[in-house]
């Protein structure tokens, strides 16, 4: 099995008022160096159609902690879900990718919508526990914290069956093995 690290969205803009964002980097910068010690693709990944996210604007911006190497794939989306940039799927299935490690923000929108489509699309999925984050939300009158988001969205993807041999698991990042 083939593993690729797909880094969502770690924007200056996105997580500015998101939960444990120095650790959250801090291990999703970890994972980055072990993959690619260990040769597996990294994936970068940034929202790209939102009036507060323009192109090249330091909101744009990956946080400063995470830089991409020179070769290392890019992908600009405009909608939640990174699979509907066409270039991923074409990407991964050219380097045999089979296995996702999907980190980055925010949890509840676009890591969750990146992993959904990425079982859609036949990938097996490993979601690290601390290595995602996202903000505090309130609608209709309810109130729901950064971490309970967290929470569920592990929740949701731990050892879930999404297609016959099509799985997600979720493990603390220091459990993540890249092959």
């Amino acid at each position: 099995m083939a593993t690729a690290l797909v880094v969502v969205d770690v924007q200056v803009g996105v997580v500015a008022t998101c939960w444990d964002v120095p650790a959250v980097v801090g291990r999703i910068a970890d994972l980055v160096q072990r993959a690619r010690a260990a040769g597996a693709p990294v994936i970068w990944v940034q929202h790209d159609d939102d009036p507060h996210l323009k192109r090249d604007s330091s909101d744009w911006a990956l946080v400063p902690e995470l830089v991409p190497n020179d070769g290392e794939v890019r992908i600009y989306k405009q909608f939640r879900d990174s699979f509907s940039v066409p270039l991923l799927e074409e990407t991964l299935r050219e380097r045999g990718v089979d296995h996702l490690v999907i980190v980055g923000s925010q949890s509840d929108f676009c890591v969750r919508t990146t992993a959904q489509g990425a079982l859609s699309a036949g990938f097996n999925v490993t979601l690290p526990r601390d290595a995602h984050t996202t903000e505090d939300i309130k609608a209709d009158g309810v109130a729901v914290s950064a971490q309970q988001i967290v929470a569920h969205t592990n929740y949701y993807f731990d050892n879930y069956e999404f297609l016959a041999g099509v799985k997600s698991r979720v493990v603390s990042s220091n459990e993540v093995e890249f092959k």
